[in-house]
């Protein structure tokens, strides 16, 4: 993971031509996509507004349901998340593109865990802190797809998706 995440560094960083932020203060982005996790495959969508030149402030909702083998038995769980998250946007900081977005920021939320009956494990729900960085490519005006990963939450693991710009 550690040699993707240096590599789409790389990459954003071999690509920088002018400074320029990839969603102005006052401009809003619909993210959605699926997720990597210990805990299924989540769903996620998203929204993020620029509140400056270089910070969003969003929030997101996830949903993801899997099966787990706990003491001989099969338990299907379901998880829903929903989290706000701010954002400092590097752009202008590392001259990059404006056709890429590299990012990074902190993230809180809660996250609903349901269990059958009988279930003894120890998932809860409740409240997630956690850090996420990432990246996307603009390969038009108002789309993108974009790449996370995080950690600290219910969500740890990483995220994958299209961006929109609105």
């Amino acid at each position: 993971m550690k040699k993707l995440l240096l590599s789409l560094t790389v990459l954003v960083a071999t690509t920088c031509s002018y400074s320029q932020g990839s969603l102005p203060n006052g401009s809003s982005q619909f993210n959605v996509g699926l997720g990597l996790s210990g805990w299924g495959v989540p769903i996620y969508a998203g929204f993020d507004f620029g509140v400056s030149k270089d910070i969003t402030l969003g929030g997101e909702f996830s949903y993801r349901s899997y099966k787990e083998n706990w003491k001989n038995n099969y338990y299907n769980h379901n998880i829903i998340g929903i989290s706000g998250n701010g954002n400092y946007h590097f752009n202008r900081a590392l001259n990059i593109a404006p056709a890429y977005d590299f990012y990074a920021g902190l993230n809180i939320g809660f996250y609903s865990w349901s269990s059958p009956d009988g279930y003894t494990g120890d998932h809860t729900s409740g409240l997630g802190l956690g850090a996420q960085v990432g990246g996307r490519y603009y390969f038009g005006k108002k789309a993108g797809i974009n790449l996370e990963f995080g950690g600290g939450n219910a969500f740890a693991g990483g995220k994958f998706g299209l961006t929109f710009k609105l």
